[in-house]
Formats: structure tokens, sequence, C-alpha cells
């Protein structure tokens, strides 16, 4: 899975038959610091994302389509979540207490 965030919308009036009634989305991978990471992805909407919406995205091709329920869909990505807080200081600090545990630190 990724954190991306939502950078514009598709329009497909031909598509496979699985997504007739799928929204389309560009999504941008981030880094941890929230600066693009690589190139855009073309992800399938499963949760009704919008723009500039941070998102969690599966990008393995049987279990985005399986996370969609559309099984044997030809989807790369689909959007599985909207994320609402990312909370890095918490992880940094249970990371530094394992450190102060072990009497090493990093």
């Amino acid at each position: 899975m990724q954190i991306c965030r939502v950078i514009g919308t598709v329009v497909s009036t031909q598509k496979h038959r699985k997504f007739d009634e799928a929204k389309l989305l560009l999504v941008q991978p981030l880094n941890v610091d929230d600066t693009p990471r690589g190139a855009a992805l073309l992800a399938v909407d499963g949760v009704g994302a919008g723009v500039h919406e941070k998102v969690l995205v599966v990008l393995e091709g049987r279990a985005a389509g399986e996370a969609l329920g559309k099984k044997a869909a030809p989807v790369d990505a689909a959007i599985i979540g909207i994320i609402d807080q990312v909370d890095l200081a918490a992880a940094a600090t249970l990371s530094d207490r394992g450190a102060s545990a072990s009497g090493k630190r990093k």
C-alpha cells in the first residue's frame, strides 16, 4: 500500500465493462514528508475520494480488484481509504522509547 494525494480526475467514455460506474482518479505517491515520489498513477476510486485528499492506495492488481469487489477486473491501483491524519511524532516517540528501554540511542 502507498500513501498518495489525489491530483486530478480522469474521464473515460469508453472503458472495460467492469468499470462502467467506476470513478478514475489520478494520484501522486508521497514521501513521508508529503513531497511527491515518482510518477503519478491512475487509480480506481472505491471510497468516494476527491481532488487534494490524501488516500491509501493498493497497487497489486489482484488485491486492487478484490478490494473494489471486482474480481478478475483489469486493475493496477485502487483507492481503498481516505487518510484523515498521519502521526509521525507518535511513531518517533515509540521508536525512541524502544531504544531507551534497550539502553541504546539512535
